[in-house]
């Protein structure tokens, strides 16, 4: 079965007590068991499972290609899982650019753990092997990365990691399995924040790790998933499983808009870089072009200018939304390097755009009005 067709199938099974085409959600927060409490029914606590989430598991595991899926209340929820599940004197490397809440979690939390870290850049692999020691676990890759749209190379990277004997994790927020499947390149779990893309519609909150194979990372994440308490609520299971029944449709548009947008900003004098894979000019197209399907609907643009021309900029558009957050319809500019606040490595004049739906011209226009 084609991809495109799974997301519109996977994990909307007829229910077999009504017919009912659409999922139905389950908000029971406890279920009938036997009196040694054993499970009669398949669910026991809402915290340990539930059946709108398990949906959810089963369609991200597909899209995905992977052998299972634990589904989270947020993306930072799942990827603190992963960390909470190793043991203390391991050792994690992560990527140089990526969203503002990893660095946030090893700077103020993984020492607090007895977790070791370092940070590189993903598309250097002679850093990526430099900073390998015997106790490393977990490389953290996120491709096209957060928010200056490097690429990295993930079958590269993912035999650099197992050869020391460790599991690559990829953060495929941005491009989705409808562009981009790690798990096909040889890394070994995938994180999505399906608040973006996968919900789709900027009304909900979650996260999801897809495992290339579940027995050697399930039962622990589970357990500490469990007892931690990051459980998906069967709403938003459920709004995200919507999503995903439009997700391939809607990448298509994402990706189209943000091409012709890329190309855009490009051709003006007032921009002096843009940030997209999509342009022959980015240093990672070629790479893109092999690992991805389509580029994407996320870019980044930098300013002939400082912060306060920057700042003028995202203070004129009209039809774009100054807001954290993408991957919904509508779309958003955001000035990071504010976003992240202090610390912030993000050039002062780059901007970051979500690309929505709207008519490709009128995105344009709006932008062009602004540079002015």
């Amino acid at each position: 079965m084609r991809l495109e067709t799974l997301a519109v199938h996977a994990g909307a099974d007829v229910d077999p007590s009504t017919g009912a085409i659409a999922p139905p959600i389950h908000l029971a927060t406890t279920f009938e068991h036997g009196p040694a409490c054993e499970e009669t029914h398949g669910y026991s606590y809402i915290r340990e499972k539930n059946p709108t989430q398990t949906r959810l598991e089963e369609a991200m595991a597909k899209l995905e290609g992977g052998e299972a899926a634990l589904a989270f209340a947020s993306g930072m929820g799942a990827l603190c899982c992963v960390m909470q599940s190793l043991e203390p004197g391991s050792h994690v490397i992560f990527p140089d650019d990526a969203y503002t809440g990893f660095r946030n979690l090893y700077r103020e939390f993984l020492s607090h753990w007895g977790i070791e870290y370092d940070v590189v850049d993903m598309t250097d692999h002679a850093r990526i092997q430099g900073a390998l020691r015997p106790n490393t676990k977990i490389v953290v890759a996120e491709t096209p990365s957060n928010p200056m749209m490097k690429v990295t190379d993930l079958a590269a990277v993912a035999e650099i990691t197992h050869a020391a004997g460790a599991d690559l994790l990829v953060d495929n927020t941005f491009a989705t399995p409808m562009l981009q499947r790690p798990l096909e390149f040889g890394a070994d779990i995938v994180l999505h924040s399906t608040t973006k893309y996968c919900g789709g519609h900027s009304d909900v909150q979650g996260g999801c790790l897809v495992l290339h194979s579940s027995p050697r990372w399930k039962e622990r994440l589970y357990q500490t998933r469990k007892i931690m308490g990051a459980a998906a609520s069967p709403f938003n299971s459920w709004l995200v499983l919507r999503g995903l029944r439009s997700l391939d449709c809607r990448m298509e548009r994402h990706c189209s808009n943000a091409a012709k947008v890329a190309a855009a900003l490009e051709a003006s004098p007032r921009v002096e870089r843009v940030c997209y894979p999509g342009l022959a000019s980015h240093p990672g197209h070629g790479l893109a072009r092999r690992q991805m399907k389509l580029f994407g609907g996320m870019l980044s643009f930098q300013l002939r200018g400082g912060y306060e021309d920057t700042i003028r900029v995202a203070s004129q558009v009209k039809l774009f939304t100054n807001a954290t957050s993408l991957g919904g319809t509508e779309s958003l500019i955001e000035h990071r390097a504010s976003s992240e606040g202090q610390g912030t490595k993000v050039p002062q004049n780059l901007l970051r755009v979500s690309v929505g739906l709207e008519h490709a011209e009128d995105l344009i226009e709006d932008l062009m009005q602004a540079l002015g």
